[in-house]
């Protein structure tokens, strides 16, 4: 396959900006520790997996030709992200909970966190709209687009995997700190507020 350092290449710079993958995996991280953040990495690469299956099978295509289909996607994962905002900033400004509740409830916090990495990515239809419009820059002239896509699918998946790997594993080791009730609140709003914007910008996104 032609290129395929310059796609390793841009597909690292394009994992490390930050969006709503990178917003949930630090709250979670954050907020239930570093089983809680790979959990978030579990889900966001298994919405991955699908959307190269997808984009192998021809469905993608299918998904941004089709106005409605699209828009049912763009809307349902824009509510999404915006419940998940609300819902970290309403756990900012909740009243802080007793040790015998945290205690209680700490076997059952980190149930959610594959689930909202999953959803989070899966009802994203620009992730759709990036396979099909990133990956083809890639593929020799008229060749058939089956097994480069799914190498290229793979590959973003794989490099993924690897950036919150090290991504959760920094913010672990900065555990005394991000802790702290005080840091917790700050980070858990700043994501909180960027998971809410981008749901937000995700709403308003216009239809290829």
């Amino acid at each position: 396959m032609e290129h395929f350092l310059l796609f390793v290449v841009m597909s690292i710079l394009l994992i490390i900006l930050p969006g709503p993958d990178t917003g949930l995996v630090t709250k979670n991280t954050v907020t239930h520790g570093s089983k809680g953040g790979l959990q978030t990495m579990a889900g966001i690469s298994a919405g991955l997996l699908i959307h190269t299956t997808a984009a192998v099978c021809g469905l993608s295509a299918l998904i941004v030709k089709s106005v409605m289909l699209f828009s049912v996607f763009k809307y349902v994962g824009a509510i999404y992200l915006v419940y998940l905002g609300v819902t970290t900033l309403y756990a900012v400004f909740k009243k802080k909970e007793s040790a015998i509740q945290v205690e209680k409830e700490s076997k059952y916090r980190h149930k959610s966190a594959f689930l909202q990495g999953f959803l989070t990515n899966l009802l994203n239809p620009k992730v759709a709209v990036f396979f099909l419009t990133f990956l083809p820059q890639f593929l020799p002239a008229g060749s058939d687009p089956f097994l480069p896509f799914f190498t290229m699918g793979m590959t973003y998946t794989f490099l993924t995997v690897i950036w919150f790997l090290l991504y959760v594993y920094i913010i672990d080791l900065m555990s005394a700190w991000m802790k702290k009730p005080s840091t917790q609140r700050a980070v858990q709003g700043i994501s909180g507020l960027v998971l809410l914007l981008f749901g937000m910008k995700l709403a308003f996104e216009k239809n290829p």
